[in-house]
């Protein structure tokens, strides 16, 4: 990417603000270092990444980053034979593989970040490295006791040498005898060794050796002559524990040497996540979104903002709102040229557009709405400000000049070009003719071009050739003010003298102005700003059609609801009447298998009690068929599915669709096929689908049984579907005057059988029961015994 494009763009700046929302000194100089990336793939791997961030920041914080360390130096460190960390510097390396356990947890518990748990699996804890650094560094630094044995010992004779010698300190400053040679009752240290304050004038008291004086001379500071030994045997010891201590931290340098590649890998890895997760924060912070890539050169950045300004240097959100504006390129042309006033926000839309097509690049969220899209260019080139140089002896416009001969010798049909002001700077009719070159030769190789200009020639350019689109920035001509958005398809007016007047200049130099200029360019300028307010009002309509358009759909769907809802509720209340009434039918059989019950028992006549239940039965079938049909009925269908049940009014039944030809349908009812008009079915609401079993085709037994079955198998019905073909059962035995019969449950989980025993204890009928023979099935079959006559 062009250099000069990152700083006219002012790219530092958002590298900055990102480096500010990391966690941790890798993750920002990964953030300082951001620049674009060179494949498709790896911006869409970036972006995509990022909002898995983002979605784990909402749900669970930000990850746990902040123990990496920069660990780089210390590992070039030990690159150098025999040389060892201080433990400062190991308490880092420890922070790191810390930092790397708790966020390959972190993200492994995330089912929403595919991409991110794929890339913690690169995540590597070495864990007989931390579990050693922690037995051997403490919290603070120190180097712990049980790193080792040996310096366990050391330390503790240490501890028992001390304490020795402050006994013997204790009791000469207790001694009365000697209570006048002390300066004060302390004990001290002088070049490592135990010494007492003992006063100038009584050296002679305290034998010993004298170590060093007060600056007064009045005091002297004695190592008494009974503590040399132990003396003598503490500085041993301490030259000990730092041969020791020296000897483990070379011990720990050869664990870390030894897993250096993977601690480099460990923080190119968490410095990555750092930078997706201020990546996640920034977006966050700016309504940021990803906009779809295009695969042609195109442009439809909505309602997209400067990221400047929306954030401050320190990262915090500005308190004046920045004005969204409709960046739009490439649909039906190569270039666009904005015009308007100055102030009005032409260079900010350029920067706006070069600046946010960059960070896509970088693999950035953009302050955009979501539903935007962008092409990745090769290239992206700005001319914005002013490139004057003394040093160089360059004017302005020879600045540009150079920039613009650069632009065009490395252009071509994947580039972004950003010009602004272009032919400004010199004579208007030459610096229009110039630009206008410009543009025609950026044309023919192809780039997509943005400039802005307030030449009239360079505004005509769109006018006369296809491909150029003409956009200006808004003004708004009550408030005399700018209103920073952009008007596509009319060029704009500069309103040089609309500006002077709102920034208080002379209105006599005003007027003086206005008459230098011809008839015809006034008469042109009024023109153009007529057009504009027309465009613009034009534009402000459209959007009110647009909004009252979608709140008629809003409320057409509001109302589409609600009727959803009333038939949801109607079906309910006819469901719900459809079980009381089952629940009627439910007790009157129960009642007149009591009656029928009681009617056998007093006439006494086996026939009689048959033909009673065989009309019961009947009864009972009807019954449900007519409960059956009275919930289903609905509305005539419109669309129907093949599977689908609907009602035959006319034949009071339901049937299945086979098939659908145009406004009539195939259907199968009872085993025959018929075809009717959708106008004469009734559609289930919601649905109904016919049952299919497997295996079990179209054709319909219309034999019916000359005898009654003596054996039930009811082995994998449910126990809902069991019940009601027990009872039929049950009362064709009893039609038939069968006395014993056989119910075949099975054993499963028992609850079948359980069920069904259960019913039979309740029926009257049934004289008796029990489990059959281990031959004959054991608790796998029921023998029922009914009564007689």
């Amino acid at each position: 990417m062009d250099e000069a494009t990152l700083r006219i763009l002012e790219f530092d700046k958002v590298r900055g603000l990102l480096a500010g929302l990391t966690q941790t000194a890798p993750g920002g100089e990964l953030a300082r270092a951001l620049r674009p990336l060179a494949e498709r793939r790896a911006v869409e791997e970036a972006l995509g990444e990022t909002a898995e961030m983002q979605v784990l920041h909402d749900q669970r914080g930000r990850p746990p980053l902040g123990g990496t360390r920069e660990l780089r130096e210390h590992l070039r460190r030990l690159a150098t034979a025999g040389a060892f960390l201080p433990p400062d510097a190991l308490l880092e390396v420890l922070s790191s593989i810390d930092a790397a356990a708790d966020c390959r947890r972190y993200l492994a518990a995330a089912e929403a970040a595919p991409r991110l748990f794929e890339k913690s699996r690169g995540l590597e804890v070495p864990e007989t490295l931390r579990r050693l650094l922690r037995d051997s560094i403490g919290a603070r630094g120190e180097i712990l006791d049980g790193a080792s044995f040996a310096l366990a010992d050391i330390r503790r004779n240490l501890r028992l040498t001390r304490e020795r010698i402050r006994r013997v300190l204790e009791a000469l400053l207790n001694d009365e005898r000697l209570a006048g040679a002390f300066q004060e009752r302390l004990i001290t240290e002088r070049n490592g060794r135990y010494v007492v304050p003992v006063r100038a004038d009584h050296r002679g008291q305290v034998k010993g050796f004298i170590h060093d004086e007060s600056a007064s001379g009045q005091t002297l500071f004695v190592e008494p002559a009974q503590t040399l030994s132990d003396n003598n045997a503490l500085q041993a010891l301490l030259r000990e524990e730092k041969r020791e201590e020296e000897r483990i931290l070379r011990r720990l340098a050869d664990e870390v040497r030894e897993h250096a590649p993977q601690l480099v890998a460990n923080q190119r890895l968490l410095a990555l996540f750092d930078l997706r997760a201020a990546a996640a924060r920034f977006a966050l912070a700016t309504a940021a979104a990803a906009p779809r890539l295009e695969d042609q050169p195109r442009i439809a950045l909505r309602a997209a903002r400067h990221p400047l300004l929306l954030l401050g240097p320190d990262g915090r959100p500005r308190t004046a709102p920045a004005v969204p504006v409709d960046l739009l390129l490439g649909a039906e042309g190569d270039t666009l040229i904005i015009s308007g006033p100055n102030t009005g926000g032409k260079t900010v839309a350029l920067k706006t557009l070069g600046l946010l097509t960059l960070m896509v690049r970088c693999g950035l969220p953009v302050p955009c709405h979501p539903d935007s899209s962008l092409h990745l260019f090769g290239k992206i080139f700005a001319d914005i400000g002013d490139e004057q140089s003394i040093e160089a002896s360059l004017s302005t416009f020879s600045g540009h000049l150079l920039r613009l001969r650069a632009v065009l010798e490395q252009a071509d049909g994947d580039s972004l070009v950003l010009l602004d002001e272009l032919g400004t700077g010199t004579d208007p009719a030459e610096g229009g003719a110039l630009a206008m070159a410009v543009l025609d030769a950026l044309r023919g190789r192809g780039a997509r071009t943005v400039v802005t200009t307030h030449l009239n020639l360079v505004k005509g350019y769109a006018l006369l050739n296809a491909g150029v689109e003409n956009a200006a920035v808004s003004f708004d001509h009550e408030t005399l003010r700018p209103t920073y958005r952009l008007h596509y398809g009319a060029p704009g007016a500069s309103s040089a003298f609309t500006i002077a007047r709102t920034l208080g200049f002379d209105e006599a130099v005003l007027r003086r102005a206005e008459s230098y200029l011809g008839v015809e360019e006034r008469e042109g300028l009024a023109i153009l700003e007529e057009l504009h307010r027309r465009s613009q009002r034009l534009e402000e309509d459209l959007g009110e059609t647009r909004r009252l358009h979608d709140q008629a759909r809003a409320e057409r769907d509001k109302r589409r609801r609600l009727l959803e809802d009333i038939e949801q509720g109607r079906q309910a209340i006819l469901e719900k009447a459809r079980r009381r009434g089952e629940e009627l039918v439910r007790r009157a059989e129960a009642r007149v298998k009591q009656l029928l019950k009681e009617a056998r028992e007093l006439s006494g006549s086996t026939a009689e009690a048959a033909r009673l239940s065989g009309e019961m039965r009947q009864v009972r079938e009807a019954l449900r068929q007519e409960t059956a049909a009275k919930p289903g009925q609905g509305r005539v269908p419109r669309e129907v599915s093949v599977g689908e049940l609907l009602r035959i009014p006319a034949l009071g039944g339901d049937a299945e669709v086979v098939r659908v030809v145009g406004a009539e349908v195939e259907l199968v009812l009872h085993g025959k096929k018929l075809r009717q008009p959708l106008a004469a079915l009734e559609q289930y609401q919601p649905p109904r689908f016919a049952k299919k079993r497997p295996g079990v085709g179209w054709v319909r037994s219309r034999v019916e049984r000359a005898v009654c079955e003596t054996r039930l198998k009811l082995v994998g019905a449910r126990i809902d579907d069991a019940l009601p073909l027990l009872q039929r059962f049950l009362d064709d035995a009893l039609l038939h005057g069968l006395r014993e019969v056989e119910v075949v449950h099975g054993a499963g989980s028992g609850a079948l059988r359980k069920a069904v025993r259960e019913f039979l204890a309740a029926q009257a009928e049934v004289e008796s029961f029990h489990a059959a023979e281990l031959e004959r099935g054991g608790d796998n079959l029921t023998i029922v015994r009914l009564r007689g006559a």
